[in-house]
């Protein structure tokens, strides 16, 4: 599903609102995918648990792909979904751009590099991925420094901050190693992708200083635009 191009100057508010319903849909949908596979495990039997991610062992590197949609049960899915549709829906709404490089070295990084240190067990769930997500977000606003990001940042701040616990080995039977895998390439997705995205808000002339040798090639696209908004061109 390809999401509409952002508009960064702000001035087309109805595009806005159809990024942000797809970036939803796109995030309904994955979650969807993991509550369809957990119900056919409990009442199929599957044992997709076999799947996960098992460490230093090659059987294992079948989990790089499977293990982010395998769950233990229902409290388990039910603990990543709510975190896992505000990330996803706010990294590809924000951050279109960046999301396409992201999202899927988060969703492989985040089992991959517990591949090589972590317990002799299996690892399951999509916490790993959720945990990069949210350290995306977290720290892009604060890279980024615009207002909309950082209202972000906070919003993760206060929602989930009790979460950074998990990336430490004190709960049993939680794959710590995962959390921390995950959020660790999140932080470094944000620092590569920093420049994506960038927000650009409309400029008027008389914004535009004297002496200035040249106008930037945004504000003549997002002025042309408004003026072709207003005369009701197509």
């Amino acid at each position: 599903m390809q999401l509409p191009r952002p508009d960064l100057s702000g001035l087309n508010p109805q595009q806005d609102r159809k990024r942000f319903k797809q970036s939803l849909r796109i995030a309904l949908l994955a979650a969807g995918l993991l509550w369809l596979l957990t119900l056919l495990d409990q009442f199929l039997n599957l044992h997709l648990v076999r799947l996960g991610l098992y460490p230093r062992q090659l059987s294992g590197l079948s989990g790089v792909l499977f293990a982010p949609l395998i769950h233990s049960g229902w409290a388990h899915l039910l603990n990543n979904t709510l975190p896992l549709l505000v990330g996803l829906t706010t990294i590809l709404y924000i951050y279109p751009q960046a999301s396409r490089r992201a999202l899927p070295l988060i969703y492989f990084a985040s089992s991959a590099l517990a591949w090589f240190f972590a317990r002799p067990s299996y690892h399951i769930g999509a916490s790993g991925f959720v945990f990069g997500v949210l350290a995306f977000l977290f720290l892009s606003g604060l890279l980024r420094r615009d207002a909309r990001t950082i209202a972000v940042s906070l919003m993760v701040w206060f929602l989930y901050a009790p979460m950074i616990w998990g990336i430490l080995p004190i709960k049993e039977g939680t794959s710590w190693e995962m959390h921390l895998t995950g959020a660790v390439t999140g932080v470094i997705m944000a620092i590569l992708c920093r420049k994506l995205d960038a927000i650009k808000l409309k400029q008027y002339s008389w914004e535009v200083e004297d002496g200035d040798d040249e106008v930037p090639d945004w504000y003549l696209e997002a002025n042309h635009a408004d003026r072709k908004n207003k005369l009701g061109e197509d």
